[in-house]
């Protein structure tokens, strides 16, 4: 039917204005942009439109703008998906999450620009917005799904890879706040060597700032051995699966990419480039996931 193609396409494009959202905001902090338009929400400054472009203010602004055109996309792709898949059992509570988390975190943004925000609840700005994503890259999954091209509603899965999934799952939500927590708090480069903190000699951190960083690493170190582990454990015992095999084989690839753009974030000193690479491969990680934990609720 047509109306299920176009659905597709404005899926797709709202997936990718999530995206958009999520490394807008991570170029905002990255590049202390934050009070590019002054303690002024919704206008920039004083002014609806501002008059005077500094880099500061474009950023902040341009990611205004794409937060607000993106929210009205996210909005009408959650009514339009309740409409035409309502009989699908996640797709209204899929709806809800990806409109409730976007309006939460704009909320907590715009807080934050009127009033200021410590540290600790700013990091969870990044995360809150990470789970909107999830939600509307699901929605878009499900909207494939119709078509029956492949085998995710023929899912069997394993209690032990069932655990698995959903502890990992939650266990990178605890990395991605420890690596928005680097970010907030300036700490990206109080440890100058990698992976230890400095000149290779492992010590105990000195400050809340090393402790910081050096946890953010060992929360990083975890995950890539956790998601190793459930790859070879999927290419051992799911490899008629597609879903499943290729899933967890996808997820280490991700998981590497995101170790490596973190110790290159480190060795460059903050390359902008690397540190929204890192940022992507986190929430694409997060987004799959995501879907390993559908599957597993699907799974007999």
């Amino acid at each position: 039917m047509n109306y299920n193609k176009y659905l597709k396409w404005f899926a797709v494009a709202s997936t990718i204005g999530m995206l958009l959202i999520l490394l807008g905001g991570a170029l905002v902090t990255k590049t202390d942009s934050g009070m590019g338009c002054g303690r002024h929400w919704p206008g920039c400054n004083g002014q609806l439109i501002p008059d005077e472009i500094t880099p500061e203010v474009l950023i902040e602004f341009s990611h205004r703008l794409v937060t607000g055109a993106v929210g009205i996309f996210i909005v009408v792709l959650a009514v339009w998906s309740w409409k035409a898949l309502g009989h699908v059992r996640e797709t209204k509570f899929l709806a809800f999450m990806a409109v409730f988390f976007l309006i939460l975190q704009a909320l907590i943004g715009a807080a934050q620009v009127l009033w200021g925000q410590g540290d600790f609840i700013l990091a969870l700005h990044f995360g809150i917005s990470l789970i909107s994503f999830a939600a509307v890259l699901l929605l878009t999954l499900l909207i494939f799904e119709v078509d029956q091209k492949f085998d995710a509603d023929k899912i069997r899965i394993g209690k032990r890879l069932k655990w698995h999934t959903i502890g990992v799952s939650v266990y990178s939500y605890i990395v991605v706040y420890t690596g928005a927590l680097v970010r907030h708090t300036d700490s990206g480069l109080v440890c100058s060597d990698w992976p230890l903190c400095r000149n290779g000699a492992f010590e105990l951190p000195r400050n809340l700032f090393e402790w910081v960083q050096m946890g953010h690493r060992a929360a990083a170190a975890l995950i890539f051995i956790w998601i190793g582990i459930i790859m070879l454990h999927a290419i051992r015992h799911y490899a008629q699966q597609r879903a499943i095999y290729w899933g967890w084989i996808i997820a280490f690839i991700l998981v590497t990419l995101q170790v490596i753009t973190g110790m290159t974030v480190v060795l460059t000193k903050l390359n902008l480039y690397i540190a929204l690479l890192h940022s992507l491969f986190i929430t694409l990680l997060f987004g799959l996931l995501t879907y390993m934990i559908l599957l597993v609720s699907r799974s007999k």
